[in-house]
Parts: C-alpha cells; sequence; structure tokens
C-alpha cells in the first residue's frame, strides 16, 4: 500500500473519530465530504493490507506512552488531533471501523443474479430487479432527494411523496418522479423509460429534458444525444399495439445515424448523397414525417424529392 493512501485513511479515521469524540454533529456538506473520504481511503483496502496494519500499529502502541484525555463540552478536532497518537487511532479503525464503516457507511448493493428480485425500500418504494440488474442504496436513503443506482433494467413502483423526489441514476442518464410507476431498460448504448402511471422527467447528457405521461416511452435509440418521446396505444380494430413519436431531438448527431433511426421507425427508404452521412446537425423532430425529412434535408442544404413507393431522395 502507497504512503498517499494510507494518509488517506488516516485523513478519514481522524474526521470521523474526532467528530464522535467531541460529540458535534457532521453539517450536511460535511457528510457529503465524509462520503467522498471513505470511498477514496477504503476503496483500496484488503485483508492482507489491514493484517499487516494491525501488525504494525500494536508494535507502535508498545513504544508509545499511553495518553489519556479527558472529553469536555469544548473539545475540538484539532485539539484531538493535538493528543491521539496516530496509531491508537488506527488501532480503532484496524479493530472496529471497518465494521462501523459497514453499518452505518457502506452502501446497500443488491444483485439479481440469476432470478428476478423484488425489494421493497425503506420508504416504501418496491423495485422488481430483473435478471442481471444491481441496484445501489445509499445508507443515508431516503434524504430530501431519494437517489439510487441501477444498472440494468428494473421496474420501480415509487412510493408517493411531494416533497422528497426520486431519483434513478441509470447509467448516462437519470429518471426523476414524486411516486409513479415506470421501467428502465438499459441494453449496451440502447436506454428506455417505459411510464405506465403517474410522470416522469428524464435527463440525459446531451439531450434536452424530456416529460413522461402514462403509455409514453422515453429512448434514445442507442445513439449519443438523441431523446424521442413516443406514446404507445392499441388499435381499436386490429386489437395490435401502436406507436406514434410525440418528439425526437439530435443534438450534434451524425446525419447518417439519424436517417437510419427515421428509416426503421417508419419503414420508409431514404437515398442521400454518402458524402454527408458524417455530417453533425442539431434538430428538433415534431411533425409528420414529410414535414420532418424537409427539416432534415434543409439542415444540409438538400431538396427532397417522394415517388409513390414510400421512397425520398435528397439532393441539390
Amino acid at each position: 500500500m502507497k504512503n498517499n493512501k494510507d494518509n488517506k485513511l488516516k485523513a478519514f479515521i481522524f474526521f470521523f473519530w474526532g467528530r464522535e469524540t467531541s460529540g458535534e454533529t457532521l453539517t450536511k456538506n460535511e457528510a457529503e465530504l465524509s462520503k467522498l473520504l471513505e470511498e477514496d481511503a477504503l476503496k483500496d483496502l484488503d485483508i492482507q493490507h489491514l493484517d499487516l496494519t494491525k501488525k504494525h500499529i500494536l508494535l507502535n502502541i508498545k513504544q508509545s506512552s499511553v495518553v489519556t484525555l479527558q472529553k469536555s463540552s469544548y473539545f475540538t478536532t484539532k485539539r484531538l488531533l493535538t493528543f491521539i497518537p496516530a496509531a491508537v487511532i488506527i488501532l480503532l479503525l484496524s479493530l472496529s471501523g471497518i465494521s462501523i464503516y459497514k453499518t452505518y457507511f457502506q452502501s446497500d448493493v443488491y444483485f439479481a443474479k440469476s432470478v428476478t428480485q423484488k425489494i421493497i425500500l425503506k420508504d416504501g418504494t418496491v423495485v422488481t430487479l430483473l435478471k442481471g440488474a444491481k441496484l445501489t442504496v445509499e445508507k443515508s436513503f431516503p434524504e430530501d432527494t431519494r437517489w439510487v443506482s441501477l444498472k440494468g433494467d428494473a421496474i420501480f413502483s415509487v412510493a408517493k411523496s411531494k416533497k422528497h423526489p426520486f431519483v434513478v441514476q441509470a447509467e448516462n442518464f437519470s429518471t426523476k418522479v414524486l411516486g409513479t410507476v415506470f421501467k428502465i431498460s438499459q441494453s449496451g448504448n440502447n436506454k428506455a423509460v417505459d411510464l405506465y402511471e403517474g410522470k416522469v422527467a428524464v435527463s440525459y447528457e446531451g439531450a434536452p429534458l424530456c416529460y413522461l405521461k402514462p403509455n409514453q416511452v422515453w429512448t434514445n435509440f442507442g445513439i449519443a444525444r438523441t431523446a424521442a418521446v413516443y406514446s404507445k396505444n392499441i388499435d381499436e380494430k386490429s386489437g395490435k399495439s401502436v406507436t406514434k413519436i410525440e418528439s425526437l431531438s439530435f443534438n450534434e448527431v451524425p446525419f447518417g445515424e439519424i436517417i437510419s433511426v427515421i428509416k426503421n421507425y417508419y419503414k420508409i427508404n431514404i437515398i442521400y448523397p454518402t458524402g454527408i452521412a458524417s455530417k453533425r446537425i442539431s434538430a428538433e423532430l415534431k411533425g409528420s414525417i414529410d414535414d420532418n425529412i424537409e427539416v432534415l434535408a434543409f439542415a444540409v442544404g438538400l431538396q427532397v424529392e417522394k415517388d409513390n413507393t414510400n421512397t425520398y431522395t435528397l439532393k441539390k
């Protein structure tokens, strides 16, 4: 273990042990700092190093004098650092600190390794983790904002609270609600939020904030800086599910990738000069397919011609 890692560990111990001895309460900012300290200081600990640390500390204690401290109402962390030998403090961590850390600070991690797993959080929220999904919940949950982290797919039935938003931090995007039922899907670059009831706001890096209503889905179609919202309904005559794009936004996305999304969704053919496929453009599409293709063609300085076979040709 390198010296800089030992120093981080000592800093972490001094911070918490000093607070406990002085009886002072962590402020919100200090709590955030403490989280960073604990992650940085403890991430590299292993059993072998812990055993060596214990032996080294016990040797130091034999060579050190015993210091007795009287606790008072004005005892501060700074005074603690003046009187407490570092070896004694590190010993506290070696013998009981890891246990304390796991009990009060280490995040709770739920992993649906091979089967679906249902979890009930402290606020009453029910999370159904699908196979392979992992949910991380901080020990501080629930706070003013109820934060959780998700890898993989899961269905959330969020306990309602007008004062405490519930935020799921997924891979490169987040979903914020007050109380609702929704599903998050993550497969490679493809991200989606499927809303069953209530309302949610989906934030994705490089794309505009999107708000969903029931029976709407947010997706990025597997493309960075792309956001789409489409509605799902049942056709009364056929009984089949039909979808309708409500909004489609691209922010500095290669023209060729945008055309691929349009072609796949609308089941049409679009012909355009191959030389502009890599040209990045930004566009927000909300109209009919004809209007949207006109917008895209205008963005790259082309004209649109349409024949009777649902083929659009973009040319100068």
